[in-house]
């Protein structure tokens, strides 16, 4: 049914005169008698008979009527949710997070959404190394902070921060003893290793620091998460170079040192996919900017 003429309908039954609806309407009374008759023929029933008083809903009409206010309110609200939704007011973001920035970022991050965009609604999802660029690419998140930044063609970067390494090892280890760690020390002992980027293994941070030292760590294990890689250091089968904010998770007994001479850190991204349209991407970015700032 056409929403136009549904609305001159109930104008002419609030107004009881087609003259006067016509006038509300700002519109010529024959054109709007002509809508009012197709509705008729429409609906298959007279839906007005001139009474004493002017315009008299029949009983099709007042059946009508009864439910054409909610249909117009039902089709406003409908206009109205979609350019909420276009201008970023309202809809739903999926906000894909890496673990090793769960405690040091989202404590910030999400009171500043709620301020931001009050009426959207957020899911969090725990990415890992190895989910996070099919999560986004599937659409399952539409937007991701990411450490380090995913590099793919279909995926937009904008790098917010950065964390220095630090060096992570059990609070046993001799090495627990330096206030700083000398990068030399670490020549020959085992390592517990995150994957390495999707597409490019070689440029690994972690990597490049060690050979541009001439580092050689042989890798004990290769785990996928900075939680699994904390728990391997805790049991005693080698040390791990983590992003400074990992401490922030970190179980007791693990201790975190600064690597002497060592000045390399790895940065912070938020990702999405580049033919993303929703508004909420920038907001998102905004938030995401001063919760990372303050780290």
């Amino acid at each position: 049914m056409d929403l136009r003429r549904l609305r001159y309908f109930v104008a002419v039954a609030e107004a009881r005169s087609v003259g006067k609806a016509a006038d509300q309407l700002r519109m010529a009374q024959p054109p709007l008698s002509v809508q009012i008759r197709k509705l008729e023929a429409e609906v298959g029933a007279p839906l007005f008979h001139r009474g004493t008083r002017g315009m008299d809903l029949t009983e099709a009409g007042q059946a009508l009527l009864a439910r054409a206010g909610e249909a117009l309110a039902l089709a406003a609200d409908g206009i109205e949710a979609a350019r909420a939704v276009a201008a970023g007011r309202r809809g739903r973001l999926s906000v894909g997070y890496m673990f090793v920035l769960a405690n040091a970022v989202l404590p910030r991050l999400i009171p500043e959404l709620r301020r931001s965009i009050p009426g959207v609604d957020l899911d969090f999802v725990d990415l890992s190394a190895s989910t996070r660029e099919a999560r986004l690419l599937d659409r399952s998140v539409t937007v991701a902070l990411c450490m380090p930044a995913i590099h793919h063609p279909e995926i937009q970067v904008t790098r917010i921060g950065a964390q220095p390494f630090m060096l992570a090892m059990a609070n046993s280890s001799p090495l627990a003893r330096l206030g700083a760690v000398p990068i030399a020390r670490l020549q020959g002992r085992p390592l517990i290793a995150l994957p390495p980027p999707e597409r490019d293994p070689a440029s690994s941070a972690v990597a490049a620091l060690l050979r541009r030292h001439q580092i050689v760590m042989p890798i004990a294990s290769r785990v996928e998460t900075v939680n699994s890689a904390m728990s391997l250091v805790l049991a005693g089968e080698g040390l791990a170079i983590l992003p400074a904010c990992a401490k922030l998770g970190a179980p007791r007994g693990i201790v975190f040192r600064p690597l002497g001479d060592v000045a390399d850190s790895i940065d912070i991204a938020v990702c999405w996919r580049r033919d993303s349209q929703s508004p909420l991407i920038p907001k998102f970015l905004k938030c995401a900017e001063k919760a990372v700032a303050r780290l």
